[in-house]
């Protein structure tokens, strides 16, 4: 069975603790894109584990995981963060793999993603990690390829300072190297995990163009990064927070307002921790837009939802989201692509009670407060999509499971 996981806001959701949480019942976890960008935090008991390239599941010491075709790879980046988990106790031997026909980030694409992104008249707020050029390069044909790095006639058309960056990575990443369609072939009984990157918002095609990453974040992503057909997709979950954020420039129709609601936001951020993985910056906060949420279940057929970060709003006696917007005199209750449109959006909210007590304390989600109940139901009416598993707590224990996506 093939469960594909992906962010159904604008990245920073959560997906790393729910794809280590279900990476429990997986044999193998493919992450399907992006790069060194990506930052998954995973919190077991006072331990904790900041991935950027590494699949989520490594931590389990019986898993495969599976750097897919669709990612970017710094080798640096790759071999630092192996070197982190081989001294935190995590054995990776014989047990993490890359896609052959994975492309490789160079030291220049990084320096040129830097200084791109401050030339422009309207920066997007790039991590700076050489993502979008290195993905540019893939689109123009010029990249080079972890198959590639065997390939001495290729490797003559790059310049001499790539060629002696790459020269001390060749063995190590060809011995990693599989052809991951054949290999998950050999593998078709298994439990399978695709993990995404960013969220769908960020998507290339789908999101807010061009406030968005270089690759496929969107479902359809995890087929063509995972070296699968679509039709061997089973399910796909979106994971989503119970409000949403944003990191770097682009349109937010449902942020706090900074003059009137600075506190709300500060209060959001701190409790939720709401500060980038990879760059540290802190994250813009705002109420769930479930305009947005909606538009990424129908472009992503997602099945389930998966709600993080409820227990932020614990304390609060009443809680808002978005249910549409005002764009000059006009009503819009769906996600526009027009970026000018998405800037000029003012959220409507609806407001709901709050629950005044810990959701944590919840064994089961029958445990929960109706207040939050009232809450869920009201997501899974509006987006059409259920919510199957929510996360009350930042620890890999503090998950809540309604229905489990590996029983079809």
């Amino acid at each position: 069975m093939n469960v594909v996981v992906i962010g159904a806001q604008w990245g920073d959701e959560g997906k790393g603790k729910i794809v280590d949480y279900l990476a429990k019942e997986a044999q193998i976890i493919v992450r399907f894109s992006g790069g060194a960008n990506a930052g998954h935090t995973i919190v077991i008991g006072d331990e904790q584990y900041a991935l950027h390239l590494i699949p989520a599941g490594i931590l389990y010491p019986d898993k495969m995981v599976i750097l897919g075709a669709g990612m970017v790879i710094d080798p640096v980046a790759l071999f630092n963060e192996l070197a982190m988990l081989q001294d935190r106790g995590i054995d990776t031997t014989g047990r993490v793999f890359i896609s052959d026909r994975a492309h490789l980030v160079l030291p220049r694409y990084i320096q040129i993603d830097t200084e791109r992104d401050r030339a422009r008249k309207k920066p997007i707020g790039t991590t700076g990690r050489g993502i979008g050029i290195t993905y540019s390069m893939k689109s123009d044909r010029d990249g080079i390829r972890i198959a590639d790095l065997a390939w001495e006639e290729k490797l003559e058309e790059l310049d001499g300072q790539d060629r002696r960056f790459l020269e001390p990575y060749r063995e190590r990443l060809a011995s990693m190297a599989v052809d991951l369609a054949v290999f998950l072939m050999h593998h078709q009984n298994a439990q399978v995990l695709f993990e995404g990157a960013q969220g769908a918002l960020l998507d290339l095609d789908l999101g807010t163009y061009p406030y968005v990453s270089s690759g496929m974040s969107c479902a359809a992503g995890a087929a063509v990064g995972g070296c699968v057909g679509p039709r061997r997709l089973d399910t796909v979950l979106g994971v989503c927070k119970a409000y949403t954020t944003r990191v770097g420039n682009g349109p937010f129709p449902s942020e706090f307002d900074p003059r009137s609601e600075d506190a709300l936001c500060r209060f959001i951020r701190e409790t939720g921790r709401e500060y980038g993985v990879t760059t540290g910056r802190p994250r813009r906060c705002g109420y769930l837009d479930l305009v947005a949420l909606r538009y990424a279940c129908l472009t992503n057929s997602i099945d389930s939802l998966v709600m993080t970060h409820l227990d932020v709003y614990d304390t609060f006696e009443e809680i808002n989201a978005c249910i549409a917007y005002r764009i000059g005199d006009k009503m819009v209750e769906n996600f526009p692509a027009s970026i000018e449109a998405l800037n000029q959006a003012k959220p409507v909210l609806r407001a709901f009670r709050g629950w005044k007590q810990p959701l944590s304390q919840a064994l089961t989600y029958e445990d929960f407060p109706a207040a939050a109940m009232e809450y869920i139901k009201f997501i899974e009416r509006y987006c059409e999509t259920p919510i199957t598993i929510v996360s009350v707590g930042c620890d890999r224990k503090e998950t809540i499971i309604r229905k489990s996506p590996w029983i079809k």
